[in-house]
């Protein structure tokens, strides 16, 4: 069988026809998609979508015409148009993933202000020496032995005024990751 014979019979539903110019073209095909998708699996999908395209238009087939840039124009024509559908759906994800970012942002300022909220309460339950302490510490950057000069107590005093501040603080926070919370606190109270 030649390709005209094999165009005849593909234009008459012949599937040995089709099957003949598949063998002929299929693999310079791929090789020739492959050039532009670097993925030879892609490339496959799309030759093969190619050859549905031949057969399901047989009809149209013009045998005067060159079948060979019939199907490589069907071919690249395909891999233009799975280039456009990976960019819808890669548009379509990023819009996904700046949406859901945003929410997370969102979710964590919500957070950050509660616990801003939840800070500044127990801050304020605190005795006024003990929150005078824990402010100068945290707040004013003051080390202890500074502390305990300005107030005119010992370092063991100022100590123990912020552990006090530290425990109302763990108590109030329960279960909350105590750490995450400590590396917050100077952005927490520096809102306060």
């Amino acid at each position: 069988m030649n390709i005209q014979i094999a165009i005849k019979g593909l234009k008459d539903g012949d599937e040995k026809a089709f099957k003949f110019l598949f063998d002929q073209y299929y693999n310079r095909l791929v090789a020739y998609i492959t050039t532009y998708t670097h993925d030879k699996m892609s490339s496959e999908d799309i030759v093969q979508q190619s050859f549905i395209d031949l057969w399901n238009n047989k009809e149209k087939l013009d045998e005067n015409k060159s079948l060979k840039s019939y199907l490589y124009a069907i071919a690249y024509n395909r891999f233009i148009d799975s280039v456009n559908k990976d960019k819808r759906q890669n548009h379509l994800l990023e819009l996904v993933y700046e949406n859901a970012l945003r929410d997370i942002i969102n979710e964590d300022n919500e957070a950050l202000e509660k616990r801003i909220k939840k800070m500044n309460q127990i801050i304020e339950s605190l005795p006024p020496k003990c929150r005078e302490t824990l402010e100068m510490n945290k707040i004013k950057g003051y080390k202890y032995k500074e502390i305990a000069e300005i107030m005119g107590v010992s370092i063991k005093t100022v100590e123990s005024q912020m552990s006090l501040a530290f425990k109302k603080i763990r108590k109030g926070f329960g279960k909350e990751n105590i750490q995450v919370l400590f590396i917050n606190f100077y952005r927490i109270l520096k809102f306060n």
